[in-house]
């Protein structure tokens, strides 16, 4: 499987303006199986999201649209409002129109989220030709018990606005997760700024073995692509049975 992941700024608040260029972006590739956005990418990281979160659904409408087109998956978080509750729902989209989501479980409380979106219960992986994908956002990776793997998912999908001044708990988190999970970790961050941080990005597809074989330049907008081998990922278990001898 082909995985791109888009490292890519955001304008504040322009859901319309942040759909037209990643349209861009996306259009620009093809052979792509799976493609991943950051977290919350139409809006920026809005903590407080009265008036900046999604009822009316045209971001996810676009996503449908580009998966369609693409003939492959989208993956990337976006701040909704449903039923008056707010979600940070990360949506993983196929081709078909089916619809999948997560919504954030560890709210970033140091940043104020908590104090407005609810927390969501459940863990979802969602499978795609072939790979079996674990949702998270952003600082869910700190967390290893909740992305524990049960043998039963292959990649884990981590979407973030994770700052510059904690980007090495970033790198170092998503090896350590692809490590001791036994999987291909792709962690998807920002670039850019908003009124209250910057972002470096540093996005990367960290193997199994907790190095990276795709990798964003840092700063800069852009985008990477990673084969994920699930022959070799299967060798590898059977040769070296990390998941059967974990403590949880």
């Amino acid at each position: 499987m082909k995985v791109s992941i888009l490292q890519h700024d955001i304008m504040w608040g322009e859901p319309a303006k942040n759909r037209l260029r990643l349209t861009e972006q996306i259009t620009a590739q093809s052979g792509v199986d799976l493609y991943v956005l950051t977290e919350m990418w139409s809006t920026g990281f809005a903590t407080e999201p009265v008036g900046l979160a999604e009822r009316d659904n045209v971001s996810l409408e676009w996503m449908k649209q580009m998966a369609q087109q693409q003939n492959a998956a989208i993956a990337g978080s976006i701040a909704v409002e449903e039923d008056g509750r707010f979600y940070n729902r990360l949506y993983f989209v196929k081709p078909d129109g089916s619809v999948a989501y997560y919504d954030k479980r560890h709210l970033f409380a140091y940043g104020g989220e908590d104090r407005y979106y609810s927390r969501g219960i459940k863990r979802v992986v969602v499978e795609w030709r072939g790979v079996r994908f674990l949702l998270t956002v952003c600082y869910d990776l700190r967390f290893p018990i909740g992305m524990r793997n049960h043998n039963d998912y292959d990649a884990l999908i981590c979407v973030a606005n994770w700052p510059t001044q904690r980007i090495e708990a970033w790198n170092t988190l998503l090896r350590a997760r692809a490590i001791e999970n036994q999987c291909y970790a792709i962690g998807v961050n920002r670039v850019g700024r908003d009124s209250v941080c910057e972002y470096c990005g540093e996005s990367a597809v960290i193997h199994p073995y907790g190095h990276a074989i795709a990798a964003c330049e840092r700063n800069k907008e852009g985008y990477a692509e990673a084969i994920l081998d699930m022959q070799a990922l299967e060798d590898f278990r059977k040769k070296f049975p990390v998941l059967s001898e974990t403590d949880i």
